[in-house]
């Protein structure tokens, strides 16, 4: 039995809600169960100095936790003078992902940056910013459609990410906090509507695991993945 009380195959509670800030050309609150994320998308009208007259656009994502998202106090980065590992592991991590699902050249010269800042935190916490940050990237490229300021659409396809792990020796979708501190193997899916790679973290936490198990962890993912798609595609359209 999992501390939640869900299947072995269910996701949290799934909350897309759009629009929640009035300056960010796309913008999303994620809710996955106790996982809650505001994603924000900025479009700036230049590309970074490295991709200057290439004619491609950039896609990159900043992240960051509140002070009391967790159950103690983490003290802000900013007080410290410089980032975490962790926060900058988890942004490259929410920008590669996102760029997988653009089209650079149909983009043009610009750049849209994705802020996600996880306002309540129970496990889960990149793949929610992942999930939402789509969300909130394809509302702005929706703007820059509507405009007339691009004319093809740079999103190749949906982008979605679950965790997924074995727990007390059982295979499980999306961990909350409670299963990914005792997990024995965790790890992160990546992959496209179409149901295609793009990352894919798997570690033992403690408990080596199979080439099977692997493979039932992705059989999951896969499943949950496509469900969080179908909410992606709610949210946007609705």
């Amino acid at each position: 039995m999992r501390p939640s009380g869900r299947k072995l195959d269910q996701l949290r509670s799934v909350s897309i809600e759009t629009g929640v800030t009035k300056h960010a050309e796309g913008s999303c609150l994620i809710k996955m169960g106790d996982t809650h994320v505001l994603c924000t998308a900025t479009i700036e009208d230049k590309a970074p100095p490295f991709l200057k007259n290439t004619g491609l656009g950039w896609v990159t994502a900043e992240y960051g936790m509140l002070p009391r998202a967790t159950h103690s106090r983490t003290r802000r980065e900013a007080a410290t003078g410089k980032q975490g590992g962790r926060t900058v592991e988890i942004q490259r991590l929410i920008g590669r992902a996102l760029r997988a699902g653009v089209d650079r050249s149909a983009l043009g010269e610009r750049q849209i940056v994705i802020d996600c800042d996880v306002i309540q935190a129970d496990g889960g916490t990149r793949c929610a910013s992942i999930t939402g940050g789509f969300v909130a990237l394809r509302l702005a490229v929706n703007k820059l459609l509507k405009a007339g300021t691009i004319i093809s659409d740079p999103i190749l396809d949906h982008v979605a990410a679950v965790s997924c792990g074995i727990y007390a020796g059982q295979p499980v979708l999306d961990l909350d906090y409670a299963e990914d501190s005792s997990a024995g193997t965790d790890g992160n899916f990546i992959l496209t509507g179409r149901g295609r790679l793009i990352e894919v973290q798997m570690s033992a936490e403690g408990a080596t695991f199979t080439r099977p198990q692997m493979n039932e962890l992705l059989d999951l993912a896969e499943a949950g993945i496509a469900e969080l798609v179908a909410a992606q595609k709610a949210a946007v359209e609705g």
